[in-house]
Formats: C-alpha cells, structure tokens, sequence
C-alpha cells in the first residue's frame, strides 16, 4: 500500500456526481456546491476556471485536467468575465441567480447537461461528495485549484470516463465511481512527480526505506498494539533512531501519527458501514468503546455518534449525475 492509495482505498468515491457538461457560448456557471474535491476535463472546446480567492483563471484545452479543492466556489464558463447564469450547489443542486430550478430545463440525457445538445464546449465532471476523513491529509497537501496541461497523447482513462457516462446500465455508478478514482491517482501521481512539486511530507517519507516501511505498517494495521521500540524492531532500527527520522520526515511521532490514522479510518467506517461504535473501536485498536468515543470526541469535536448522524449531501432537484 502506497501513500496514495492508502489515503484514497477508505473514502473512496460513492455515488460520486458524475456529469458531461454541454455548452455553446455564452455560458458561464457558478460552482458552490462545496465539495471538497472535484476533478475537470475539456473534450471539445475550451473552457475557463475562475477561483473566487483572486488567484489566476486557468484555461483548460481538450486532454487538460484541472482539480478543484472545496469549500470555496468558483465559476466555469467560456470566458473569464461572462456572468454566471446558473449556480450549481451542494448535491449537485442546479438554479438561476435568482433560485429558480434548472436541471430539467437543461437535461440532454443520461448525466448530460447544457444548453445545447450539440454545443461547441463539452467538459467531464467528476465530484467527490463526502469530505472522507483519510483523504484530508491528501486534501491538505493541494492548491485550491490544481491544473495538469495534457501531454498530447491523450489519457486512456479520460476516454474512457468519457464513453462510459452517458450509460444506463446495471451497475454503471459503480463503475464511474472506480474509473473516477483510478483518473485522480493518477492525475496526483503525476502533479507530485513533476519538477519542483512540493509534495507533502507524508508522500516523501514513503520513499524512505525506513519510514516508508514504518508507515507502511501502521497504514495496513492500525489495531495491532504498537509502540515505537516494537516497530523500530520490524524495520530493523534502533527507537531512537525511528523516532526521530519518523518524526523529521512524516512531521510528528510515529504513535501520533498512529493516532490520527485510526481516528480517520474510524470516521470512515463509522460514515460508510453499520459497524456499531464498539466494533469500530476494536478494528482500529481500542479495547474500550469509551476511550475510542473520548479520544474522537477530543480530535473531531463531536461524538462518533454524532459524527455518524451527520448524514449524506441533499440531492433533492440535482442535476442528473452520479
């Protein structure tokens, strides 16, 4: 299990909001659905992002993939200053400015929406609806808005999603959901690879040949009872020496980072199975029910009963994705 795919195998996406975009300009809409992430592509046309924070508009060209990091809106449209005319909001929630209901009046299909069927402008979008705890180490570590310029040659991936979203077919979300995951993986392999990337701590120490190990196995074990001077034996260090190599690289100690990491497969479970509270206390390492809810409560803010109750997006007159 690498970095990525450690952070990204628990909340990985469910129902995710899926949709092919059709415009002819002018066209401009306003995102405001608060997702913490979202991931772009033009396949015809061209397309502008302009962040709400003042940072710089990104023009997106076919085979372009562009990642925007949640809460703070933003608009997409063809040029950088055409007004919105639609606002897009939480559950893929589709209005005018002034609150009137949209998705139907622009539905062209099966998660296709726009204002032309045969538009000169078609984009993919792919949304992560829930803020899964794991991934926040991950969400953390990006810009607001992250753009890859395509290399020319075209990602099988993105033709791919591109063929499969228009389809109604058994199981269909299931398998956007997937190709969805495996197009932002690879989309951060590539953003943290590139010359100068300033990866995160987390993603360099796997390269260590000693924390990479260590953080390694806490990732695939968080319930085995581990102590520092036991996990300095399975890499084959001194504690001392893992503890401060742990703790230069990954940026906190090797039992804090512990804690942290069960805390944040525990909100996953407690958000994506019926496992009762207990059962998730044990599976990542607490033998008492009440110390795991008093440690989650101390890093969360809430109970890991309030915290499940916290329920999903409302999808209530959205557009027609996922």
């Amino acid at each position: 299990m690498d970095a990525l795919a450690g952070l990204l195998d628990g909340p990985r996406a469910k129902g995710a909001f899926l949709l092919r975009m059709v415009m002819e300009p002018p066209w401009s809409v306003r995102i405001a659905d608060r997702a913490p992430l979202c991931l772009m592509s033009v396949t015809d046309g061209e397309a502008w992002i302009v962040p709400a924070t003042g940072t710089d508009a990104v023009l997106l060209r076919p085979g372009d993939i562009a990642i925007a990091r949640g809460p703070d809106p933003y608009t997409v449209a063809h040029t950088p200053g055409t007004a919105p005319h639609a606002v897009i909001g939480p559950g893929g929630t589709c209005t005018t400015l002034r609150g009137e209901p949209l998705s139907e009046s622009m539905q062209l299909g099966v998660r296709t929406w726009g204002n032309a069927p045969g538009g000169s402008a078609a984009m993919l979008i792919g949304t992560y609806l829930l803020d899964g705890e794991i991934s926040r180490r991950l969400l953390d570590a990006l810009p607001p808005l992250l753009h890859l310029p395509s290399d020319g040659r075209g990602s099988p991936l993105l033709t791919l999603l591109d063929e499969e979203i228009s389809k109604d077919e058994p199981g269909q979300s299931v398998v956007l959901d997937r190709l969805l995951d495996l197009l932002l993986i690879a989309a951060l392999r590539t953003w943290f690879a590139r010359p100068g990337a300033e990866a995160p701590a987390w993603y360099r120490a796997m390269g260590d040949p000693v924390v990479g190990q260590a953080l390694r196995l806490l990732q695939r074990d968080p319930a085995h009872p581990w102590t520092v001077a036991g996990l300095a034996a399975r890499t084959g260090v001194s504690r001392a020496g893992l503890a401060r190599r742990f703790t230069e690289l990954v940026g906190e100690p090797p039992m804090a980072y512990l804690t942290g990491w069960r805390l944040a497969v525990a909100a996953d479970l407690l958000r994506e199975t019926d496992a009762t509270v207990e059962s998730v206390a044990r599976r990542v390492g607490y033998s008492q029910s009440f110390a795991f809810s008093t440690a989650f409560k101390r890093v969360r803010g809430v109970s890991p009963q309030e915290y499940r109750s916290g329920g999903l997006p409302n999808r209530q007159q959205s557009l027609p994705g996922g």
